[in-house]
This record gives structure tokens, C-alpha cells and sequence, in this order.
């Protein structure tokens, strides 16, 4: 059950590296990682995300199971909330990363929505998210 990071590096969707601009994810290939599994795709120079942040953040959602893109804040401002608000895999995934950073999540079902999933999101549904760090307060 358990993975090393290198067995699941090579399953890992592609995202794109373009800053300031919409980010594109590949679709998954094979079983999703069953643990939260993060990358940095540009790693940042600014202020550095902590539990206690508040951030802006530009996203992108792709669910694993169908490869299919359910959100994205890029067609219209970034999203602004403290990150002790959202799901279990950002709170876990996102400290450490920095402003200016792009940040790949893959977020096991239990970290994410889990078995009642939310409005497009099927139960225990595998989410992928590239993450673009504009601020952190």
C-alpha cells in the first residue's frame, strides 16, 4: 500500500511551467497516488505560505478519475481565503510554498471531498490542483 515518491514521480500529470499565465495539466495516467502528493513546478522567491496564512491564489481543479477540468479562478480574479478554511490536502500541501510559486497537488479522496464528494466532484474522487501563489498575508 504504501509508495515511495519515485514510483508515483513517473505518474504524476504534466503541468505547464508559464507563469502568470493559466496553467495546463496533462491527464493522469493510471492509479492515483493514495497519499497527498505535492510538486513544485516554478518554485517561488516571496513570502512563504505557513498553516496561518491567508491567501491569493490562482487555481486550477482536474478531477483523476476522468481527466476532466471542474474549476479554474483564472477566468476571473485569484481566490483570496485562510488556508485553515479549505480542504485537508491544501492545508497539508500548500505550507512551504512561496509567491510567485506553482504548486502541484494530488489530493487523495479522504484530504479532499471523501466519499460524499461536492457538486461536480464524485465521491472519493482523486483532485489535481495547480496552484499559483499570488500573495500570502
Amino acid at each position: 500500500m504504501s509508495s515511495t515518491p519515485e514510483s508515483t514521480a513517473s505518474a504524476l500529470p504534466a503541468v505547464t511551467d508559464n507563469a502568470g499565465a493559466v496553467p495546463t495539466i496533462s491527464k493522469p495516467q493510471g492509479n492515483p497516488p493514495q497519499e497527498l502528493t505535492t510538486q513544485d513546478i516554478i518554485v517561488g522567491t516571496g513570502a512563504e505560505v505557513l498553516p496561518t496564512s491567508t491567501l491569493t491564489v490562482h487555481y486550477v481543479l482536474m478531477t483523476w478519475s476522468d481527466g476532466k477540468l471542474i474549476e479554474s479562478s483564472w477566468s476571473g480574479q485569484p481566490a483570496t481565503f485562510p488556508l485553515a478554511q479549505v480542504v485537508e490536502g491544501w492545508q497539508k500541501g500548500l505550507p512551504g510554498a512561496k509567491v510567485g510559486g506553482r504548486r502541484l497537488l494530488v489530493i487523495p479522496p479522504a484530504m479532499g471531498y471523501g466519499a460524499s464528494g461536492a457538486g461536480p466532484i464524485k465521491p472519493n474522487e482523486t483532485l489535481i490542483f495547480a496552484v499559483d501563489i499570488v500573495g500570502v498575508a
